[in-house]
């Protein structure tokens, strides 16, 4: 696979470094094409490295004297050379320029000679990303087919907190390369779930925990960039829906376990990653309660069993459970196994050493029916994402 990687003029530009290397180590052809501004933030010579290719950094800066004719028209032999276009960060000058057919730089001008597929993930002030005049360019470029990876929020470069932050390079190069990769898992419905619930207290405090949901993000990811109808059941976390994905939001566990079955007739595999809260407050109060100096006590009910219930209801569903555990990780992971009649369980120690809960690595023991275990070593979740996944298409191939 063959692309240029345009890079705008924004201070996002340092993570188009990390976006190449992710690319190359995909397998992927990169070829860097850098404006006037883009360099006044990062040095070409950083994805010269990088990519081991010459970096464009004008429409003539490789001219001499005997072949200034070829260097003018590069742009067209690169245009027809590449497959896909990704620029990021793509700029408000350069969704304006792509949009209006503005031509006035190698980048731009590659744009127009461009018939291949085109990817632009934007970056910049969440006012200029809200700005009517952004809006209507991006409408004009969805239009044309052109896919946008959305900005995450977030704190932006210049103090401020909002839209407009370069989503992170996993993700882009994930939606960039999703089409070419095998569509292995084309056939199934993925019903998963992310993230804590909280489970009121007053209308003020509530009981959680420190679930991040981003392992359950990186499964709905990496599942549907393969070919998934891909529901996802969210607690409350502040974490972008994945492309492709189906995302609902719900708060405690009732609500969770509501969803869960309202979706489960059309899931073929149910990957229950969410932390849901074991108990919940007997009695919420409808006030908020004082502080006093007499010690409160809570009276707590359990929370529904929803992975015990799936267990009972599955059919022939696929159902993956995960065990976040402080100790006996195997002995643990095979007991909720057996008990709560799962084809696998995702095992992982927490609060520990930098993996596990809001960590965006993780480290992990997958426990299987037939008395296996297959240890994940450490890695990004996105990446432990697509290897459990490897797994459960086995176990879909066996029972089969």
């Amino acid at each position: 696979m063959n692309i240029i990687l345009g890079i705008g003029g924004g201070i996002a530009a340092y993570k188009s470094a990390e976006i190449a290397r992710i690319l190359i180590q995909r397998g992927a052809q990169v070829r860097v094409v850098m404006t006037h501004a883009a360099q006044q933030f990062i040095a070409p010579l950083t994805f010269a490295t990088l990519t081991g290719q010459k970096v464009i950094t004008s429409l003539f800066s490789s001219a001499t004297a005997d072949d200034t004719f070829s260097s003018s028209v590069e742009h067209i032999s690169i245009a027809r050379e590449n497959e896909i276009l990704l620029v990021a960060p793509a700029t408000a000058d350069i969704l304006a320029k792509f949009a209006h057919g503005l031509a006035g730089d190698f980048l731009s001008t590659t744009y127009l000679a461009f018939t291949g597929r085109v990817a632009l993930a934007p970056s910049m002030n969440k006012e200029m990303w809200a700005h009517p005049a952004t809006q209507f360019n991006l409408t004009i470029l969805r239009e044309r087919g052109h896919l946008i990876i959305e900005p995450d929020s977030g704190y932006l470069a210049c103090g401020e907190i909002g839209a407009g932050r370069l989503a992170d390079p996993e993700r882009i190069a994930d939606a960039v390369l999703a089409p070419v990769r095998a569509q292995d898992l084309d056939a199934e419905h993925v019903l998963i779930t992310a993230g804590p619930t909280q489970e009121a207290i007053d209308p003020v405090r509530f009981i959680s925990n420190r679930s991040s949901g981003k392992m359950g993000f990186a499964l709905a990811d990496a599942a549907a960039c393969r070919g998934a109808a891909v529901t996802l059941i969210a607690g409350p976390v502040q974490l972008p829906t994945p492309n492709g994905v189906t995302r609902i939001d719900v708060r405690t566990a009732e609500e969770m376990r509501q969803a869960v079955f309202d979706h489960l007739e059309a899931a073929t595999v149910i990957v229950k990653s969410a932390a849901v809260a074991d108990f919940r407050p007997a009695n919420a109060s409808a006030h908020k309660l004082k502080k006093s100096a007499m010690r409160l006590s809570l009276e707590l009910d359990p929370t529904p069993d929803i992975l015990y219930e799936l267990g009972r209801k599955k059919g022939d569903r696929l159902l993956i459970g995960f065990a976040a555990e402080t100790e006996r990780l195997e002995e643990e992971a095979r007991r909720k196994l057996e008990s709560k009649n799962c084809d696998m369980i995702v095992a992982n120690l927490v609060g520990g050493d930098g993996t596990g809960f809001e960590s965006d690595d993780n480290q992990v023991l997958l426990v299987l029916r037939s008395g296996a275990t297959l240890p994940i070593s450490r890695a990004p979740k996105r990446e432990i994402a697509d290897r459990v996944l490897d797994q459960i298409l086995k176990l879909r191939l066996t029972a089969k």
